[in-house]
């Protein structure tokens, strides 16, 4: 029976690719069945795909026994020749200073052990090529309890989803395991492990549904309950892969500018989208800002979806110190204190381009919030190089050609100052960039970050919008002697509409 369940483990990891030649990985061993099983499991995987291991016990110094454990961790190691490493940490007194349970510290502390550990003797395996993990003993078990205690609070198809076999380099191949499972591995094993008393007592929530709402559900609704429940996990994880999928491809439809403490979002665009979809991208992006969904909840997409709908200027307060604010067709989301914050701050420096010294050279400059611009010169033969098929020159999202003879006074990217105007039709109107700004709906919290390319006062180009009619270079035939060829970054370019 044990070489079935070493089978059904190991066809599991195969499954997920969690382990593979030359990898270092770090097991998370506590003593406790669980981990036991994890650690017998590895080692006889470790025979046959060659791999590096190591093991990490943390002692939290909550129970007396807990040296005991370590102990017998250390033991366990040294019969198999296994590198042990032990971290000691008072958790009640880092979930003081943290303000954290003491379930969640004890959680940040033992992976910030396995962390370091896999940080170490991933640099010393010598084996360069192979990657790190670190394995975990979840059970299926583990994995009902977990959806229940999401179900519970609330929840998206992520948390109803359970724990993930394989969640960036963390993996779990007892996930395919129920714990009465383990606990027959073992047995015919004949291995002692520890037991941890905390765990039958109903002090934490999740004891609770481990102790007797699972237990019950197993008794007198379903034999195969947790089973059930795990399958429909990895049903609820499959749609949710699915649905962030087509939330990416909208939110990079809707985004206007991005950069790192801030996204715009286009509303007109986002409205068209589904419901869901919209609250997908909401998400996608506070993850973003965030760096992860720490108490983001469903609550705060339904703000976030309010606001869209309201027709007024309105501001959102969000967690992690980040804001919402809706605009002149715009949703911005963003980090109190950054531009759209409203913060003031240092004004954005003037980048002149030496554009007498650009002809037979082209030049390249990094533009704050808009990216690389290469200029380069071209006299009016070279452009029928180019283009000798037609008389006009294409409009090209990346490339915009102006009339370098038309330059007369500078040539600079800078920020909007009083009396900036430019020209808007071929009768050469002209018009203020301010009330330019206004019609194209731009955000009044975004005009002084916007960088614009400025010949004096007479604004030649505006990124992300249009060129000055009196610069656009239209046929080949209309440039007088050279013309500038002004090229932008596609790697920022596509979170822009092209102008």
């Amino acid at each position: 029976m044990d070489d079935k369940i070493f089978e059904k483990v190991k066809r599991y990891a195969d499954k997920h690719r969690m382990i593979a030649p030359g990898d270092t990985v770090v097991a998370g061993v506590s003593g406790g069945a669980d981990s036991v099983c994890l650690f017998l499991m590895l080692c006889e995987l470790a025979e046959e795909i060659d791999f590096h291991l190591a093991v990490v016990h943390v002692n939290h110094k909550i129970r007396p026994e807990a040296a005991a454990d370590a102990a017998y961790v250390e033991e366990l190691c040294k019969s198999r020749n296994i590198p042990f490493i032990l971290e000691e940490k008072d958790v009640k007194e880092y979930a003081g200073e943290k303000h954290l349970s003491e379930e969640e510290a004890g959680r940040e502390v033992r992976y910030q052990a396995f962390e370091e550990a896999l940080g170490k003797y991933g640099s010393c395996s010598g084996e360069k090529e192979g990657q790190g993990r670190i394995a975990v003993a979840h059970n299926a078990n583990d994995r009902a309890e977990t959806m229940l205690f999401h179900l519970f609070r609330g929840t998206g198809l992520t948390g109803a989803g359970g724990i993930r076999a394989v969640r960036g380099h963390i993996v779990r191949p007892l996930l395919c395991l129920r714990r009465e499972e383990i606990e027959e591995y073992l047995g015919k094993k004949g291995v002692f492990f520890c037991i941890d008393r905390t765990n039958l007592e109903d002090t934490y929530t999740r004891n609770r549904i481990r102790n007797h709402i699972l237990p019950f559900a197993e008794k007198e609704i379903c034999a195969g309950a947790i089973d059930h429940m795990c399958r429909a996990g990895d049903l609820f994880l499959e749609a949710d892969a699915y649905i962030r999928g087509q939330a990416e491809k909208a939110c990079r439809s809707c985004i206007v500018r991005e950069g790192g403490e801030e996204i715009v979002l286009d509303t007109e665009k986002l409205g068209k989208e589904e419901p869901f979809i919209r609250k997908q991208v909401f998400l996608q992006c506070l993850e973003r800002l965030a760096e992860g969904r720490r108490d983001i909840t469903s609550s705060h997409m339904e703000s976030l979806e309010d606001l869209l709908g309201k027709k007024e200027s309105k501001q959102v307060f969000m967690p992690c110190g980040l804001r919402a604010k809706k605009e002149c067709g715009h949703l911005a989301l963003y980090r109190e204190g950054k531009p759209n914050g409203g913060g003031g701050g240092v004004p954005l420096p003037e980048i002149r381009i030496k554009w007498r010294d650009l002809p037979g050279q082209s030049q390249e400059f990094d533009i704050p919030c808009l990216g690389r611009v290469e200029f380069a010169v071209f006299h009016k033969e070279e452009i029928s190089f180019f283009y000798n098929k037609s008389e006009i020159i294409p409009e090209k999202t990346y490339t915009k050609w102006l009339d370098y003879d038309r330059i007369t006074k500078s040539l600079v990217f800078r920020t909007r100052e009083t009396g900036d105007y430019l020209t808007i039709n071929k009768e050469l109107s002209k018009k203020k960039l301010k009330d330019y700004m206004i019609e194209r709906k731009i955000p009044k919290s975004d005009r002084g970050n916007l960088y614009i390319l400025a010949d004096g006062s007479h604004i030649i180009w505006v990124p992300g919008h249009r060129i000055s009619e009196y610069y656009k270079a239209y046929f080949k035939s209309t440039v007088k002697r050279r013309s500038l060829n002004v090229r932008e970054s596609k790697s920022y370019a596509f979170r822009r509409r092209s102008g």
